[in-house]
């Protein structure tokens, strides 16, 4: 089907091609991804942007004894075609499948893993000291785009760098991370662009003195340091410059030959070098170039109704009615989580501060502290970077942040980098925060208007998922949705033998189905839904309230077991309930057990996981027999 991208199978084959072959291999790339990542989802404006980019690393470096590191990683789909991984895209992003992101445990070209963004410098910094240490002559190079470079972890880095390592920086700006790039950073990234002609002119003066025989070199020492000396009284040197590091660039990055200059040029500088690379996310494909943003990563398939992160947007953008206090904070994803109407609407109230979620903490912090009333919209896979923030500038403070949790629950596309099954447990242990998960549309509402006086810090979670109109009408009979805290969707208080499963969050679909496999089956069974956690005392005084007589009880938790909720709330129904038999025994506990829900195959997440309707119905001891795994949940309300 591709011409030239059939025959390439390896980077002995993209060094013996001339530039025009390369460039129609870059367009059977570009096809192939078009074709692959439509299908199966992923990222794709910014894997269009960097294929030329990506071919000429692989024609500068050997791959075989240097290193290539991608920051985040969603953008090296070229490098996984380029290493032999091609044919497995039909497994994109599936659980055991091919990653959406570098791996370690899948190619021996990725050399460090990713998923998180502006962790690449510190990376091959730790490469590159290693190979010194060493003695290894091997280049590590680091992919990073301008986006990433807000991120405090890369000036960290920069700052440890130092002469006599062989590492080079390929900063890729495309003035996008997923939303458009703000900070004074970003600013200076776009004003080194126009210092070009001066590069051009730097690279050519350094050449032509060169080739003067004898006296050559001594000119051009004598000339670099009367340059340096004129420039420093007319002209600031750039951010990098100023740290120590060789600039190189911009380069257009749709040209080969220029790119492959300019890394030769950046292994004989002797010191660490960065080349600036300018690119353009969606290269090559229309919609994408006209809408980066909606084709950052796309997803195979719609869902039914608004997912919840636009939800919580819409009514925080409301809510700005009742106090003019409110203040929406986002790290670069302003989109992601469904900021963009507030933003529209009051811009002065609205701070994207980069991909920097410690100090949106902090800084969520102290406008508390001045009276504001923060809410800081991140997903939780992300928020981990931030716990210190929390525990030390939030919790111990006692100030009333809003911290808004995106993605909670499994990402099954993503892959571990992105699952949001860390935060009840570690925010679970922090003392004077409160944590509620809605999983209906005016539950999220009364959540976040009943909360917004609150006096201390609120941690609000929820699904990248819709509402599913099958638990409002199973809990929400009554429409009642003030009383959001513990719901159940039988009143079995006098019954006995009843089976009851407790859950919160997205799962909530498969404990109502198998409630209903083991109701059909003749098993009494009803679910406790909680959309308040913790305090875990008030949630395990109310739970008491509505457990039968006698019975199995079953915790289905959507996040890790060790510290999670079922933990806190086994020990805590102990001094409400009247048997602490039920509260051992007969008391199943499915979490993901130690594990950070990674398979190596092929398999549905939750049948992996332990927590699928199966393993219900097996804690209970109502089946004797292996059953096969058929979900009866339904999918339009769940990103694949």
């Amino acid at each position: 089907m591709y011409n030239l991208l059939d025959k390439v199978n390896g980077d002995s084959d993209i060094k013996n091609m001339n530039f025009k072959q390369l460039g129609e291999l870059a367009s059977d790339i570009r096809a192939f991804l078009i074709e692959n990542v439509t299908e199966s989802g992923g990222h794709l404006a910014s894997n269009l942007g960097v294929v030329e980019l990506t071919l000429a690393l692989h024609r500068s470096f050997d791959l075989e004894n240097d290193r290539l590191i991608f920051d985040v990683g969603h953008q090296s789909y070229t490098h996984k075609i380029l290493t032999g991984r091609k044919n497995r895209f039909s497994e994109l992003r599936q659980p055991g499948g091919l990653s959406g992101f570098t791996l370690r445990s899948e190619s021996k070209y990725d050399h460090f893993g990713a998923g998180h963004s502006s962790t690449s410098i510190s990376a091959a910094l730790g490469f590159s000291e290693a190979d010194k240490i060493m003695g290894r002559d091997s280049y590590t190079v680091a992919v990073i785009g301008d986006g990433a470079f807000t991120g405090g972890m890369v000036h960290e880095a920069l700052n440890n760098c130092h002469k006599g390592l062989k590492l080079i920086i390929v900063l890729n700006e495309n003035e996008m991370s997923i939303s458009r790039n703000t900070g004074r950073f970003a600013n200076l990234i776009s004003k080194l662009r126009r210092s070009n002609a001066y590069l051009r002119t730097k690279i050519r003066t350094k050449r032509l003195l060169y080739r003067i025989p004898v006296i050559g070199t001594s000119l051009y020492k004598i000339t670099r340091k009367f340059k340096n000396f004129f420039k420093n009284i007319l002209v600031r040197t750039n951010y990098f410059e100023e740290m120590g590091l060789s600039y190189i660039g911009p380069v257009d990055g749709y040209d080969i030959g220029k790119m492959e200059n300019a890394f030769k040029e950046a292994k004989k500088c002797g010191k660490v070098a960065v080349v600036h690379i300018k690119t353009k996310k969606g290269k090559g494909y229309e919609p994408a170039e006209k809408d980066p943003k909606s084709y950052h990563s796309i997803h195979p398939t719609k869902m039914q109704g608004v997912p919840f992160g636009r939800v919580f947007g819409n009514i925080l953008t409301d809510m700005v009615a009742d106090d003019d206090r409110i203040c929406a904070v986002t790290a670069a994803m302003g989109l992601g989580t469904g900021l963009e109407s507030f933003e529209d609407r009051y811009k002065t109230r609205f701070f994207d501060v980069g991909i920097a979620e410690e100090h949106a903490l902090t800084f969520s912090a102290a406008l508390a502290a001045a009276g504001m009333k923060p809410y800081f919209a991140v997903y939780s896979t992300f928020l981990q970077r931030g716990y210190d923030n929390v525990l030390h500038d939030i919790a111990l403070q006692r100030l009333p942040v809003h911290i808004c949790i995106d993605r909670a629950g499994l990402s099954p596309s993503d892959g571990a980098t992105h699952h949001g099954i860390f935060d009840v447990a570690f925010l679970s242990q922090i003392p004077n925060v409160e944590i509620y998960a809605p999983v209906t549309v005016e539950s999220m509402r009364c959540i976040l208007r009943d909360t917004l006086s609150t006096n201390c810090p609120i941690a609000i979670r929820y699904s990248n998922s819709c509402e599913n109109p099958e638990i409002v009408n199973e809990f929400y009979i009554d429409k009642d949705f003030t009383r959001y805290g513990v719901r159940t969707n039988r009143d079995v208080r006098n019954m006995e033998n009843v089976v009851t499963i407790i859950t919160y969050g997205s799962i909530t679909e498969r404990a109502l189905s198998a409630a209903r496999k083991l109701n059909a089956s003749g098993t009494e069974t009803q679910v406790i839904l909680l959309e308040k956690l913790k305090p875990y005392n008030e949630c395990a005084k109310r739970i008491s309230e509505l457990l039968p007589k006698s019975g199995k009880i079953v915790f289905l938790e959507e996040g890790i077991k060790n510290g999670g909720a079922g933990m806190i709330l086994q020990n805590e129904l102990i001094k409400y309930a009247g048997s602490k038999r039920m509260m051992n025994s007969d008391y199943h506990l499915l979490a993901i057990d130690d594990s950070f829900a990674d398979p190596e195959y092929k398999i549905d997440l939750y049948k992996y996981c332990h927590i699928c309707e199966d393993d219900v119905i097996k804690a209970v001891g109502n089946n004797s027999e292996e059953t096969i795994y058929e979900p009866s949940y339904d999918r339009r309300y769940l990103f694949a």
